[in-house]
């Protein structure tokens, strides 16, 4: 690298740790950082702002205005899901699993625990998003904590349930496929290998915990009930979230029509009296749902753009390239060692910089495959212990709980589901 290299470079890590430090401080929502981000570096790395010609990349049309359309795939997705989302709860799909968990466990507070991880995991690997996290932990929270489940236990069982379903939610994998170029049924082949370590972890750590803290209180205010508590809904029709899972990892099925045919069975399954209606208003309340995230993608797109113009490239590149792990070992370990800087939208978060520096892991050598296995281990940190979610954030308020206490005591748990994860990676992908 050339002496203006290493300047352009010192300068783009410099923007970089400056806004990591706004978003971590609260001083500047990540939806603005992201699009900050990329024109500073692109500015740093010397890209025009505009051109007449067409093939030369520049910040107005290269960056802005294509990079804001990259992750469109990724977007439909999202929007989709949520209306999936939307229409298991309108129909009473949502509530009815929460109910039919509840009567199985009875009283037994282990029983109540696992058995409400299991469902709301099953329930979020269909729809994602705060609204159904408010939904779900509304309803469960209540009843662990009236069974003397502590509030910290209520409160990783609906966490760990988040990072659980998001893995198999396929309406989260368009990013990978619009940043990393895989197919859906690529993705799907390698999703359980860091789903399963995060699901074992996750039962360990709930038990634990239960039989450490013994028992909780148990008053608590109950949610007052809303006109569609008591909606009846056919046994068969409980399948519906599974659906469109299902149809992606068995029949290989594109994220978007595996779920427009799920909220097809959904609404034949149950057949509700205004099927028009709920599908028409399940799409605008997802898209409400959803706005905060489809604005975050739609940043993340520019930044992804500013990165992988030639000019960031060709300053980034020798300094990733330098840092690259080429065996085994050396892929465990990274991945595993630097897992928490997926929290607080640091460099590993897919859904801040994260996308970005996998775009340059690919870009200096590493498969896709790869990138794509340590992206979405490091996520099982990011998605449960992260105190800069939303979810988190509402969870912890709900239940009276320390937002810090949650990241210290499940940090550990997670990076040890990071490092299983990226164990049997290595094996698969070197």
């Amino acid at each position: 690298m050339t002496t203006s290299m290493w300047f352009q470079a010192i300068g783009i890590l410099l923007v970089f740790l400056v806004f990591v430090g706004l978003m971590m401080a609260r001083k500047l929502p990540t939806i603005l950082a992201m699009p900050c981000m990329a024109i500073l570096f692109a500015i740093i790395a010397g890209v025009p702002w505009m051109s007449n010609n067409p093939e030369v990349t520049s910040i107005a049309k290269t960056i802005l205005a294509a990079g804001s359309m990259k992750l469109s795939g990724a977007i439909a997705g999202l929007v989709f899901g949520a209306w999936f989302g939307q229409i298991l709860n309108k129909v009473g799909i949502t509530k009815s699993i929460i109910r039919k968990a509840a009567e199985l466990a009875g009283d037994k507070p282990v029983l109540i625990a696992i058995l409400f991880f299991i469902t709301a995991s099953i329930i979020f690997s269909a729809a994602g998003g705060l609204g159904m996290v408010i939904l779900v932990g509304t309803i469960v929270i209540p009843i662990m904590l009236t069974a003397g489940i502590s509030q910290f236990v209520a409160s990783i069982v609906v966490l760990l349930a988040v990072g659980v379903g998001s893995l198999f939610n396929v309406s989260n994998w368009a990013v990978y496929v619009d940043v990393l170029g895989l197919s859906v049924d690529k993705i799907a082949n390698y999703t359980l290998v860091v789903a399963l370590p995060l699901i074992v972890i996750s039962l360990l750590m709930i038990v634990f915990y239960i039989k450490r803290d013994g028992k909780g209180r148990k008053a608590w205010a109950m949610p007052a009930a809303t006109p569609g508590d008591n909606k009846k809904v056919p046994a068969i029709a409980l399948i519906s979230p599974l659906v469109p899972v299902l149809l992606v990892f068995i029949f290989k099925i594109d994220i978007v029509p595996a779920v427009i045919i799920g909220a097809i069975v959904t609404i034949l399954l149950t057949w509700p009296k205004r099927p028009i209606h709920i599908l028409s208003s399940a799409m605008i309340e997802g898209i409400q749902d959803v706005a905060g995230a489809m604005a975050l993608m739609i940043g993340i797109g520019i930044l992804l753009s500013s990165v992988m113009s030639p000019q960031v490239s060709a300053v980034i590149s020798p300094l990733i390239e330098s840092v690259l792990p080429g065996t085994p070992l050396m892929y465990i370990l990274f991945f595993t060692i630097l897992s928490p800087l997926a929290i607080y939208r640091g460099p590993l978060n897919v859904w801040g910089l994260g996308s970005g520096i996998a775009a340059l892991f690919v870009t200096a050598g590493m498969t896709p495959v790869a990138a794509m296995l340590a992206l979405r281990a490091v996520s099982n940190v990011q998605s449960v212990s992260d105190p800069t979610n939303s979810h988190n954030v509402w969870v912890a308020d709900f239940t009276k709980s320390d937002i810090n206490e949650i990241l210290k005591k499940t940090l550990p748990w997670t990076m040890a589901s990071v490092l299983i994860s990226m164990i049997i990676g290595a094996f698969m992908v070197f």
